[in-house]
């Protein structure tokens, strides 16, 4: 189930009701010619690129809001596996089956039609998306590819060091096999240090590295493991809901998880378990180590990632923050993590399930009106974020974060921390999940 490197050999397609192996189709070639599936409906095409919360909400409501919609789904996974409830999964508060979803069945229950296969060049001038297996062509396009690991950022061209840094270090924040690794290193963990780094803002889902650390420490309390886990953030203060966190690590785990704020990673050595940081050098026996983030490579296909005010690469799509189309391009929409710069007061959204999540819907709102000739009625997403940090008894806190538009039409954010750690909050929490999941699967 890796999302960057799983590929069928022949891709699955579910059509409608019907769902069956593409066996037909030719060899898998970067630059085919092939056609993956004729056109259906006699609405209009909409391609989406990735199949998470974001990609596979927006299916699900594109084809509701427009029934003659020619609907596809290209994901390079075979099921779904949700980033939310990963962290509680990794000490078994809730199985696999709970986080890990077939994809077969919304395509067949909504009508949409999902292939899988691998997106690898984007010709936006074609409207043509080129996969292993053949081209899809496009009236309107939803790039939904969640982010990629920037290694190079840490090892340049050193492809070796980033390959053994990914396979002994796993960080897991591409829900795919790596998830398994980091149960497995978790429970094999004898002791000693464990160093976990934190990408610079923005990355994906903020709070939940912290979240992500209290239940790896609770398993080692739990289970009389003598290790230490050692956090460095790049960020001067724990945030987000940090006072929730500050007291969860100091009341809960005081002997265990030390935080160590303003550690810009300089130099990572994955062989002699080695980082330099401008905190400070540290050693491990063990590490969850994270790079930074970046938006996925089919934003780079589509050759959309935007430039800061240097003129650098931001690493992340440039779009419309009002209608989230992309910069130049209103055939384009980008949903979810990949999504760039939004406000100078807060810069990105969240990237987190809700959000995409949110975005997805009135991404596929704002496909319907154009389709239907009515004017576009841009609109806000909200966010909340549940993060557990304790598993028995189990208390989570939580974020929330509202946004609405000064007289100047710009984007402001306000944030709600409920630092206050209750068994409510997990209640909510389970009830949160269970109306998206509903709401998409």
């Amino acid at each position: 189930m890796n999302r960057r490197h799983f590929m069928l050999a022949t891709p699955t397609i579910a059509l409608g009701s019907l769902a069956l192996p593409a066996s037909s189709l030719a060899t898998p070639a970067i630059h085919s010619q092939q056609q993956l599936v004729a056109r259906s409906g006699s609405g209009p095409r909409v391609v989406i690129c990735g199949g998470g919360w974001g990609g596979m909400t927006a299916a699900r409501y594109i084809k509701e809001l427009i029934p003659n919609a020619d609907v596809i789904l290209l994901e390079r996974n075979p099921t779904f596996w949700s980033g939310p409830m990963s962290n509680k999964w990794l000490i078994d508060i809730v199985n696999t089956d709970f986080v890990n979803h077939d994809m077969l069945n919304p395509a067949n229950k909504y009508g949409y039609t999902l292939i899988n296969t691998e997106v690898n060049a984007i010709e936006r001038d074609k409207k043509i998306v080129r996969t292993t297996h053949g081209m899809v062509d496009y009236d309107f396009l939803i790039l939904s590819g969640g982010i990629r690991n920037a290694y190079e950022a840490w090892f340049g061209d050193d492809k070796v060091a980033a390959e053994y840094t990914r396979k002994h270090f796993p960080n897991a924040y591409i829900p795919n096999a790596e998830m398994f690794a980091l149960k497995s290193k978790l429970k094999n963990f004898k002791g000693g240090t464990m160093v976990m780094t934190l990408p610079p803002p923005p990355h994906r889902c903020p709070p939940s590295p912290y979240e992500r650390a209290c239940l790896m420490a609770w398993h080692m309390k739990a289970n009389q493991v003598p290790g230490k886990i050692i956090i460095l953030d790049p960020k001067p203060n724990l945030a987000p809901i940090g006072e929730g966190y500050r007291a969860a690590f100091e009341e809960l785990y005081p002997d265990i998880i030390t935080h160590v704020p303003n550690a810009v990673v300089k130099e990572v050595d994955p062989f002699n378990k080695h980082i330099k940081t401008a905190a400070g050098d540290f050693d491990f026996d063990d590490a969850v180590l994270m790079p930074p983030h970046q938006a996925a490579d089919m934003v780079r296909y589509a050759d959309l990632i935007g430039t800061g005010p240097d003129g650098k690469p931001t690493g992340w799509a440039d779009i419309d923050p009002r209608y989230f189309t992309a910069r130049g391009d209103d055939s384009v929409y980008v949903v979810g993590d990949c999504m760039g710069f939004i406000s100078d007061q807060f810069g990105h959204y969240p990237k987190s399930a809700h959000v995409a999540h949110a975005i997805a819907k009135i991404v596929s709102q704002n496909i319907a009106e154009r389709v239907a000739d009515k004017e576009v009625i841009p609109v806000l997403p909200d966010n909340l974020c549940y993060m557990m940090v304790n598993a028995d008894p189990q208390e989570e806190i939580s974020v929330k974060f509202e946004y609405e538009l000064d007289p100047n039409g710009k984007v402001l954010q306000t944030q709600i921390d409920m630092d206050v750690r209750t068994n409510d909050l997990v209640k909510d929490d389970f009830n949160w999940i269970k109306s998206r999941f509903d709401d998409f699967l």
